[in-house]
C-alpha cells in the first residue's frame, strides 16, 4: 500500500508503507527543518504508537533536538504545548480516524499550527533527500517527559467559558472516546465543570478501537444506548486523537457532526462580534446562525490549516469544519473536541434548554456525501468546465474544486453541491446539502450522471 502524503501529514499502514526507515527519515528531516531546539511529541492510543514514538524521539535526540514527550494526549494538546512552551515545533503520532493498522505523523510548526501547503511540500522534499547525520556526542540531550500538558490544555479551555453557569446545571454526560487520546483529559475537563460522567470506550490501555474510529452516526449506537440508560443530558463522541466531536442528544439521537461547529458558533457569537470561517463543505446552517448576529461567514479550502489561515486573515472569532472540528482562537488555532464540548455545555446552560430544543431552533438541512467515477483518462478539468457552463446562472465558487449554490434552479433552489477532484483517483468527491432528503439525493444523482 502506498504512503499517503498531504497537508494532513504522512500516513501509512504499519508493517507496509509505514516502516522504521520512514520513521528515521522523517525524524532526521524534522530536526533539519526546524534547526534543532525543543520539540513536543504526543501520540494517540493505538497499539503501535509507543514503539514509533520511541524510535522517532531517539533519532530526533541524536540529531540535536530537545525532545519533550507528553504521552498519550489529543492532537490539540500537542498544539497547545508547542505554543505554551515556545517550542520549535511538534509532532503528533496519530492516524486520526484511520483504522487501527494505520499510523501517521502530523507536523506542527512553532506557531502551534500544522504545516501549510508550501512548508509541507518543502518538508516532503527534504524527507526524500535527507542523508544521515548526527549531533556531536556532547550536544545530545536525553528525552524528557512532561505530565503537565493535559492540565495546561484544560486551563486554557476553562478560561474561555462561563464555568459557574455550567457547574450550576450539574449536567449528566456520557463520553465515548473510542479508547483514544481524549479518554482521560476529557473526563477531567467534564468533572471540573461539575458534570456527572459516564464513560464508555475510555480505556486507552487496550491500544485498539471498539467501534469505527470516525464519530459518525453509524458508529454511535453504544453511546446512544448509554445516554438513554443513564438519562443523560447529552452524549459526546470523539475520534482517536480527539480533534473531532459528535453529539448525541438527551433522547439518544445523533444530531450529526455538521452541527458541532454550528452550535459552537452560536455560543461564541452570543458573546462577541466577528467573522466566522468554515470550509467549503460545511453546512449552510452556519450562515443562518451567523446572520442572526450580523456576522459574515467566509469559506476556505477543506483542511484544518486552510481554515486556520483564513481565520487569521479575516480575524475570525470562531471557525472549524463540518466533520466535528471546532477552532477557537482564544484557546488555540486548531480543531479541538474539548473546546466543542465546553461551548456546547455553556450553550445549554445559558439557554436553559436541552440540546434537542436548541437544535430544533436551527433550519433543517440534509447532507449526502458520495463519489463520482469519471473513468480512467477522463480530464477532470473538462468536466469541471462543463459544470460551470451548464450552471452559469448559479453562484459558483472555484476556490477548492467547484461549489455551486443553487439560486435559480427551481428543483435545487436553497441547496448546494461541492465537487472536489481527487488527486489520486479519477473521481470527483460530491458533498450535497438540501432542504429535504429528496432534494439532496436529487442533487447528488444529477451530478453523478454527468460525463
Amino acid at each position: 500500500m502506498s504512503l499517503m502524503k498531504s497537508i494532513s501529514g504522512i500516513r501509512g499502514v504499519v508493517g507496509d508503507s509505514f516502516t522504521p526507515d520512514l520513521i528515521t527519515r522523517v525524524a532526521m528531516a524534522f530536526a533539519r527543518h526546524i534547526g534543532g531546539g525543543k520539540v513536543i511529541v504526543g501520540r494517540d492510543s493505538r497499539i503501535t504508537g509507543q514503539q514509533i514514538a520511541q524510535c522517532f524521539e531517539s533519532v530526533l535526540s541524536l540529531c540535536g533536538c530537545q525532545v519533550v514527550d507528553i504521552g498519550v494526549v489529543p492532537t490539540p494538546t500537542v498544539q497547545v504545548m508547542v505554543e505554551h512552551t515556545k517550542a520549535k515545533g511538534g509532532v503528533v503520532i496519530s492516524a486520526s480516524h484511520n483504522p487501527i493498522q494505520w499510523n501517521a505523523f502530523k507536523l506542527i510548526n512553532k506557531t502551534g499550527s500544522f504545516f501549510g501547503p508550501d512548508e509541507m511540500n518543502a518538508f516532503l522534499k527534504l524527507v526524500d533527500a535527507i542523508t544521515p547525520f548526527s549531533a556531536q556526542w556532547n550536544h545530545i540531550k536525553p528525552v524528557m517527559c512532561d505530565s503537565s500538558a493535559a492540565n495546561i490544555h484544560i486551563v486554557k479551555v476553562l478560561a474561555a467559558i462561563d464555568i459557574a453557569a455550567i457547574k450550576k446545571k450539574k449536567f449528566t454526560v456520557v463520553l465515548d472516546s473510542v479508547n483514544g487520546a481524549g479518554s482521560l483529559i476529557t473526563q477531567q475537563l467534564l468533572k471540573k465543570l461539575g458534570c456527572k460522567v459516564f464513560p464508555i470506550y475510555c480505556d486507552m490501555s487496550t491500544g485498539t478501537f471498539p467501534r469505527g474510529a470516525e464519530p459518525v452516526a453509524k458508529n454511535l449506537k453504544a453511546l446512544s444506548q448509554a445516554v438513554k440508560k443513564h438519562k443523560a443530558d447529552i452524549g459526546f463522541a470523539q475520534d482517536p486523537d480527539a480533534d473531532r466531536l459528535a453529539i448525541v442528544n438527551e433522547k439518544g439521537n445523533p444530531i450529526g457532526e455538521e452541527l458541532t461547529v454550528t452550535l459552537a458558533a452560536m455560543r461564541v457569537l452570543e458573546n462577541k462580534k466577528g467573522p466566522v470561517v468554515v470550509n467549503m463543505s460545511t453546512t449552510k446552517a452556519i450562515e443562518d446562525v451567523a446572520a442572526q448576529f450580523g456576522a459574515p461567514v467566509y469559506r476556505s479550502k477543506v483542511g484544518e490549516i486552510h481554515v486556520v489561515e483564513a481565520m487569521k486573515q479575516y480575524k475570525a472569532v470562531i471557525g472549524g469544519e463540518g466533520n466535528g472540528g471546532v477552532i477557537a482562537p482564544e484557546v488555540h488555532y486548531g480543531r479541538d473536541s474539548l473546546v466543542g464540548i465546553a461551548y456546547c455545555l455553556e450553550l445549554m446552560a445559558h439557554h436553559n434548554k436541552p440540546i434537542s430544543q436548541i437544535v430544533a431552533s436551527l433550519p433543517v438541512y440534509y447532507m449526502h456525501k458520495d463519489t463520482m467515477n469519471i473513468g480512467s483518462g477522463f480530464d477532470t478539468v473538462t468536466i469541471a468546465q462543463k459544470i460551470k457552463e451548464q450552471y452559469a446562472g448559479e453562484v459558483i465558487n472555484t476556490l477548492d474544486g467547484i461549489r455551486i449554490d443553487f439560486v435559480q434552479n427551481d428543483a435545487f433552489k436553497g441547496g448546494w453541491v461541492h465537487l472536489r477532484p481527487s488527486n489520486t483517483e479519477p473521481i470527483f468527491r460530491i458533498i450535497a446539502e438540501g432542504k429535504s432528503q429528496k432534494q439532496c439525493q436529487a442533487i447528488v444523482d444529477t451530478f453523478k450522471k454527468m460525463k
